[in-house]
């Protein structure tokens, strides 16, 4: 019981923040409309991703709205083509997928010759940019508010199942052709689960995955030993919230908790929870500030902290009795990561700094893919990258983005 209990809020202190890329200093300091260095913003953002994030810097952007079948309406923004436009027709599609209380934008936080949406754009691709359920500009349903519980009602399981399906028919539909695939942490887990079931598999030429996610039960965290300590009984009943938002609330209340325990440096808070960075920019941080961190379903998150607590990769865990209802066994099927094609090119691309995607996960990940087509399946290792230098580095592009490219055009 103990080890459950621990192992729950361990995964619960670390991924209620988890890609939060919080000031070296100053975070506990007040500031208006501030929680925990996170400004609050209202939930329906004035202006789209486009205009705020992409057209300033020069660049054609294309807003759309894809519907899920289970009627969630999601952002999606396209760029077409790189600054100086012209060039190569036909070009290849490529999916960015965020990972979890993130949304888009944080593909565009660095200037354009340091962030990879602009990057690809530059090098004669089609950059569509993917904003889950939930986030701000996917707020909308064709029947539920987001004030409503029942709009929060999913886990990464609906994401595999409705989200990415719809985003990548969507871009296959306007294109005639599969897309390439970026995702970060989360956004590597669902790839990996769809692609296990055989799902998009026609539809996708190639995927890259920073900071892959699929197991998690080596990741470290400075928290982790204080949240065991503090806290009893579940996630659910301390929250109590079918919203997981990081700004306000029952959340920031559970932060403030966190941080008056003793041998809790919340003025670190990034290198407690995603490990040391090494490589981001101060300026580029106060942006992620602005700009982030997004809601998730608390659900969701119970559905991350089961992956940690079972060691397994699985679908949602509702109980014995629920389950037998839900899936018609008493567990929860579980995605056999062993069934992705093994002609499905692959890059993963992780850090040995890395607090969340720890090098031991990742390694049984790839003990998975020891059958992958040998020269199908490409794995780098930086040895100093932590969680957040994979999408916010300014040392990422000739590291990282650079490698991604090359990878996309062996595949073209």
């Amino acid at each position: 019981m103990a080890f459950k209990i621990m192992s729950c809020l361990r995964i619960l202190s670390l991924l209620s923040l988890v890609i939060l890329v919080l000031e070296p200093n100053g975070v506990l300091g007040s500031s208006r409309g501030r929680h925990f260095g996170f400004i609050n913003h209202d939930s329906a953002p004035a202006v789209g991703m486009c205009a705020s994030t992409v057209a300033v810097h020069g660049y054609k952007c294309q807003e759309y709205e894809v519907k899920t079948d289970d009627g969630y309406i999601l952002s999606v923004q396209r760029i077409p083509e790189g600054r100086t436009g012209g060039g190569r027709q036909n070009r290849q599609p490529v999916l960015l997928q965020h990972g979890v209380l993130v949304d888009g934008a944080t593909w565009l936080l660095n200037p354009p010759e340091q962030s990879l949406a602009t990057i690809l754009a530059d090098n004669g691709f089609d950059v569509w940019i993917s904003n889950i359920r939930g986030t701000r500009y996917s707020r909308r349903h064709v029947t539920l508010d987001s004030r409503n519980p029942a709009y929060w009602n999913w886990s990464w399981d609906e994401l595999i199942v409705h989200d990415l399906p719809a985003v990548i028919d969507f871009i296959f539909k306007q294109t005639g052709q599969k897309t390439h695939y970026v995702g970060h942490s989360m956004g590597t887990l669902i790839a990996l689960a769809s692609f296990s079931e055989g799902r998009q598999i026609d539809k996708v030429k190639s995927a890259a995955l920073l900071s892959p996610i699929a197991y998690l039960s080596h990741m470290t965290t400075a928290l982790g030993e204080i949240a065991a300590k503090s806290f009893v009984g579940e996630i659910t009943t301390i929250f109590g919230l079918a919203e997981f938002n990081p700004k306000s609330g029952p959340v920031n209340k559970l932060l403030k908790f966190f941080c008056a325990q003793p041998g809790v440096d919340c003025y670190d808070l990034m290198t407690a929870l995603t490990g040391k960075n090494c490589c981001l920019n101060a300026s580029t941080v106060e942006l992620f500030l602005n700009e982030e961190p997004q809601s998730t379903s608390t659900k969701n998150m119970v559905h991350l902290a089961q992956t940690v607590r079972d060691g397994k990769l699985s679908k949602y865990d509702y109980g014995s009795n629920y389950n037998l209802a839900h899936y018609g066994e008493a567990k929860p099927p579980k995605y056999n990561l062993a069934n992705i094609p093994r002609d499905l090119p692959l890059f993963l691309s992780y850090g040995g700094q890395d607090a969340l995607s720890d090098g031991k996960d990742v390694e049984t990940l790839l003990d998975y893919l020891k059958f992958h087509d040998v020269d199908k399946l490409h794995v780098q290792y930086i040895k100093n990258y932590a969680h957040a230098d994979f999408i916010m580095g300014i040392t990422a592009k000739d590291l990282v983005y650079n490698q991604i490219v090359s990878f996309f055009r062996n595949y073209a």
